[in-house]
């Protein structure tokens, strides 16, 4: 006899999670105000093209590397034939950002992770090859960067200071 939990029991807490970690903080492992979304609004073109340290990359770096991986994993969940892709290449060109090209980033991501959503909230049964793997991957691979993007401004801001 296979045991089972219920698709909404999963979910539920996955879709909660996700919330919390792109766009409102409900007190599951953020503090308020510490989302990605509201973190990135409150960094200027010129904090996100400047780098930490030398070998680091830059926020703005980071974010379209978000937005690549976003739309790598929708379609590996959607079952789309994902060929090789190159992940150094944005770490490798994406440097100092005008003001334009900063928000040009935070909307593309935005819309990736519309896109994600949408298909994640679009299964109806989760009995795909990649559709739990890939919606956890985004998950804790945002949540990675997330704290990776915090740390950063608190080294850029904590210089100026």
């Amino acid at each position: 006899m296979s045991k089972q939990i219920a698709i909404e029991r999963f979910r539920e807490p996955l879709l909660k999670c996700l919330e919390e970690t792109f766009s409102n903080v409900q007190g599951i492992y953020l503090d308020k105000g510490t989302a990605l979304f509201a973190t990135l609004e409150s960094v200027t073109a010129e904090e996100a093209s400047e780098k930490p340290g030398p070998n680091s990359a830059t926020i703005a770096a980071q974010v379209e590397h978000l937005r690549f991986y976003l739309d790598v994993l929708n379609d590996y969940m959607r079952g789309n034939n994902v060929q090789k892709v190159n992940w150094r290449e944005i770490w490798e060109t994406v440097g100092a950002v005008t003001p334009d090209e900063w928000n040009n980033i935070k909307a593309r991501l935005q819309d990736s992770h519309a896109k994600v959503m949408s298909t994640i909230n679009g299964f109806e049964e989760w009995d795909g090859p990649d559709d739990i793997d890939g919606a956890l991957s985004i998950l804790t691979h945002t949540a990675y960067h997330l704290g990776g993007i915090r740390m950063t401004i608190g080294l850029i801001r904590g210089r100026s200071s």
